[in-house]
């Protein structure tokens, strides 16, 4: 039964992949047999998640990009089709939060988290699934949260983000 989830011979790029979910996700993505190009905002060359991807035995190809520069996005995507080649699977998981009350959530604030949590997904989930659709296969998983779906008091970019990306799952 487990035959039916093996990744062999497949690519998994996973943003955000420092810690947490992303990194979990790049943790059971290589031991299903994936391959993993990780990316994060402070990504080290011999970072944890390194580690963990070649005790599995696969091969782990690490970046850093600033999500919240559109062009560093796009570098990136052309970075990663030049070095590593087609993705097959692609979480987009990355994400960052700045908390204030509305009325006190600054402009740059609203930018920065938009940008990195929204704007960033939909531009890799683009550029990479133009290409999945062109081979005729490939997956894309978005993170989203609860607030998603009830909103944040304190988190209005990040509510608001994460609401962008429950619709964009289903466009």
């Amino acid at each position: 039964m487990l035959d039916l989830f093996k990744l062999d011979g497949q690519t998994a790029l996973v943003t955000g992949c420092r810690r947490g979910i992303g990194r979990g996700f790049a943790q059971a993505l290589a031991e299903a047999g994936a391959d993993i190009v990780g990316v994060s905002a402070s990504l080290e060359a011999d970072s944890a998640v390194s580690q963990d991807i070649a005790e599995r035995g696969k091969r782990f190809t690490g970046y850093a990009c600033d999500f919240s520069d559109r062009e560093a996005v796009r570098a990136f995507v052309e970075q990663v089709n030049a070095e590593v080649g087609p993705i097959d699977i692609l979480i987009n998981n990355a994400g960052t939060i700045r908390r204030a009350p509305a009325e006190e959530h600054g402009d740059e604030d609203w930018d920065h988290v938009i940008e990195v949590n929204l704007n960033a997904q939909f531009v890799l989930a683009r550029e990479f699934g133009k290409q999945m659709l062109s081979r005729g296969r490939g997956k894309i998983v978005f993170t989203a949260s609860v607030l998603t779906f009830q909103g944040g008091i304190t988190v209005p970019g990040y509510a608001a983000a994460k609401g962008g990306i429950g619709q964009l799952t289903m466009a």
